[in-house]
């Protein structure tokens, strides 16, 4: 079967898999053929908040599939995961219409207040889902396509890169900010009504995105594994811990560093476009560098060169911001960087590592 193929000895992978494919069946059911004064009723707002971590785990499948396996840092996966939001949010807004406060069939809200007379050559295409779809995978990839070949063509590799790409996400933070470049400036997009003619505002409709988000989650994850159980995969495994002795025997190594940056920011794109039509907005803060840095941080936690170490650490974290934020608001982000300094100290390998050293242990007995 291609499914156990992909997987070959994962373990840790197709435990993954079918803890997701549980939840994603239960959470649903739970939501929609309970009600609401049932105690195993699971409420909307629940719901969105378990789809939001999954975007987020997609975005560290994403940074874990550069970085575990071809030793890139980087430090910009935040730009294609907003740049991806911002194509699903054009289409959003383009859906809107005549229901927008001022009323207008055709501009947004803030083009109708900022006094624009029509809209922009590259809004048009917008009010179409599957053209929204192409460019929440194209633009992202191109953005990494032409970055990367630059980039791996000049041999910039180690910190001069992960500078780099933090220069990149900085830079498209001040341009998307900018209220003339026809992207909402400081406020973004939001006011969002429905999805290809569903309400955002229905319970099935944020089911609906959550399974989505799970699909796309369970995709990605096994296509990044097909990518590192390939010999593809094992030439980049070979980049990241002897890259010019591989660049001696022949192979292009900047081809290969390409090929997977680009694949990679693909999916932080697809991660940005579930995430914004269940938040409800975006705007150019997704683009700090702050966000990126935590990307790492998740994958870091939970243990890079798995893919699931970085599902585990994404979700982690976010739950633990989501606790700590109403808990703790004063203290949460020193809590949230001690969780980081205590695993970095005692769990050099993340979450993941620790697991699969265990796991292993016990079967050498």
């Amino acid at each position: 079967m291609l499914l156990f193929r992909i997987l070959g000895n994962d373990t840790g992978g197709k435990i993954f898999l079918s803890i997701l494919l549980a939840v994603t069946v239960i959470v649903p059911i739970l939501n929609l053929a309970l009600p609401s004064e049932n105690p195993f009723h699971i409420s909307s707002y629940t719901v969105t908040i378990l789809g939001k971590y999954l975007t987020y785990a997609l975005l560290a499948v994403a940074v874990d599939l550069v970085w575990g396996y071809l030793g890139i840092l980087s430090l910009g996966h935040g730009a294609f995961f907003a740049l991806g939001g911002y194509a699903m949010g054009m289409y959003l807004m383009r859906q809107i219409g005549d229901r927008g406060v001022y009323g207008d069939p055709i501009l947004p809200d803030f083009m109708v207040f900022l006094d624009w007379k029509e809209l922009p050559w590259f809004w048009y295409g917008f009010d179409q889902f599957w053209f929204a779809v192409i460019i929440v995978m194209l633009l992202p990839g191109i953005l990494a396509f032409i970055f990367g070949w630059f980039a791996f063509r000049s041999r910039v590799t180690g910190v001069y890169l992960s500078i780099m790409t933090q220069a990149m996400v900085y830079a498209l933070m001040l341009a998307f900010f900018r209220n003339e470049l026809g992207f909402g400036g400081n406020n973004g997009l939001t006011d969002f009504k429905d999805i290809l003619g569903f309400s955002l505002k229905l319970d099935s409709t944020r089911a609906g995105l959550f399974v989505a988000s799970s699909v796309a989650l369970a995709a990605g994850y096994l296509l990044s594994r097909s990518i590192t159980n390939s010999r593809l995969g094992r030439v980049a495994v070979a980049i990241r811990d002897a890259e010019d002795r591989v660049r001696f025997i022949g192979y292009r190594v900047e081809n290969v560093k390409l090929f997977i940056f680009t694949i990679s920011a693909v999916l932080a794109g697809i991660a940005g476009a579930l995430y914004v039509p269940q938040i409800g907005i975006i705007n150019p803060g997704e683009f700090s560098p702050i966000n990126s840095i935590e990307i790492v941080v998740w994958v870091a936690i939970g243990g890079r060169y798995t893919l699931y170490g970085g599902v585990i650490g994404a979700l982690l974290v976010n739950y633990s911001k989501t606790f700590l934020t109403s808990a703790m608001p004063d203290i949460w982000l020193f809590a949230l960087g001690g969780l980081f300094i205590v695993v970095t100290i005692f769990l050099p390998r993340g979450i993941a590592g620790f697991l699969s050293k265990h796991r292993s242990g016990k079967n050498d007995r």
